[in-house]
């Protein structure tokens, strides 16, 4: 008698407590304004990973605002193609952009800063660049001017070099060569000897099996394998000299940010945090596995040619240097860019990539 008269005041104490924490919620609600957002995304929706992690950023931010913050996601061709979201963003057709700044170099080359410029940093090294070693503040100040609010919102890891119809054994093999590519790295490219063309995801597939292009880069083994771009063009190289930690970033209409709550803002700012490291886990995860089914469907791996890349890499800095003596924003960026570059990459040398190189070497010989 005793235990169920304790059981019986327990359940009532259990029940008050949630119905008490039930009228509560509401209060607290209701003290949040409704907030409706469209986010238009530069990728397909076969890129599940990208576009997911924009459905992550939209979810969390649902979550913690007991859904009245809520962010609808639109794959790139649902609201504008997928490279016309940073428009999209700054004539307030939508509110916010999950993209690449090196789809823009066209506005202005220090977008590609935002994203990846060839022989830059890793992923590790692009966040450290942009949490502490000042790549925000100056990344911020160069958007300011374009009505934006950005945020990193993901990477991919350092990506492959490309999908080739025939197999490149020198730089001889460039000339001519019509490939997609974005941002600064088809300026190379053409100095190269290359024909170099820019086509959103969406679109790539087509053009290389009709032949309106030789060759076609794009992330990596995950998201390659679900465009069947190995059902066309045989040859994987490797690696994506032009992407080493490309970054993809979440574009905010600058008056719709202001016009957020302090909480919201607070809230966004961490789904983007989340999702700048969920991305590069999802994907160091799925490409290894991707990549072995890759090679099984017929897929041929061939490293990039040495005279290749010593030549792309002198002209790289060359250009940057040319760029930044006309072009000052490209220069506020780049001189805050370069030097911590250099800097962290001392430390890699020494630590991090001999560990790396050890263990490969190590495990190969078992």
């Amino acid at each position: 008698m005793e235990r169920r008269a304790f059981l019986t005041r327990a359940g009532v104490g259990a029940v008050s407590t949630v119905a008490a924490s039930t009228l509560a919620a509401p209060a607290i609600a209701q003290s949040q304004p409704a907030i409706q957002w469209r986010l238009a995304s530069s990728f397909p929706k076969s890129t599940d990973i990208l576009v997911g992690t924009s459905e992550l950023i939209a979810k969390r931010v649902s979550e913690a605002t007991d859904g009245k913050f809520q962010i609808r996601v639109h794959a790139a061709g649902e609201i504008v193609p997928g490279l016309q979201v940073l428009d999209a963003v700054q004539n307030g057709t939508v509110q916010c952009g999950h993209t690449c700044g090196y789809y823009y170099v066209g506005k202005d080359p220090t977008f590609a800063f935002d994203t990846a410029i060839p022989f830059g940093p890793n992923a590790r090294q692009q966040n450290a660049w942009y949490q502490y070693g000042g790549g925000q503040e100056v990344m911020r100040n160069f958007f300011a001017k374009h009505g934006i609010v950005q945020f990193p919102a993901g990477n991919t890891g350092a990506q492959m070099g490309g999908w080739y119809r025939k197999e490149i054994k020198s730089l001889a093999d460039f000339n001519g060569l019509k490939i997609r590519i974005a941002g600064i790295t088809g300026q190379i490219m053409a100095k190269l000897g290359a024909a170099p063309t820019q086509i959103a995801g969406s679109d790539i597939y087509p053009a290389l099996e009709k032949g309106t292009i030789d060759a076609v880069e794009f992330v990596g083994p995950y998201d390659d394998e679900k465009l069947g771009f190995v059902q066309v063009a045989k040859y994987y190289y490797y690696p994506g000299w032009w992407e080493g930690g490309p970054q993809v970033s979440l574009y905010i209409n600058q008056k719709e940010w202001e016009a957020l709550p302090k909480s919201y803002q607070a809230i966004l700012t961490a789904a983007c945090a989340e999702a700048n490291s969920a991305m590069t886990a999802r994907y160091d995860a799925e490409n290894a596995r991707a990549l072995k089914r890759l090679v099984a469907k017929g897929a041929l791996l061939r490293p990039y040619p040495r005279d290749l890349m010593e030549a792309a890499h002198k002209i790289a800095y060359e250009m940057y240097d040319d760029i930044a003596k006309t072009n000052p924003d490209f220069k506020a960026v780049y001189d805050s860019w370069k030097p911590f570059l250099e800097e962290v990459q001392l430390w890699f040398r020494v630590a991090e990539l001999p560990y790396d190189n050890f263990v490969q070497s190590a495990g190969r010989s078992k």
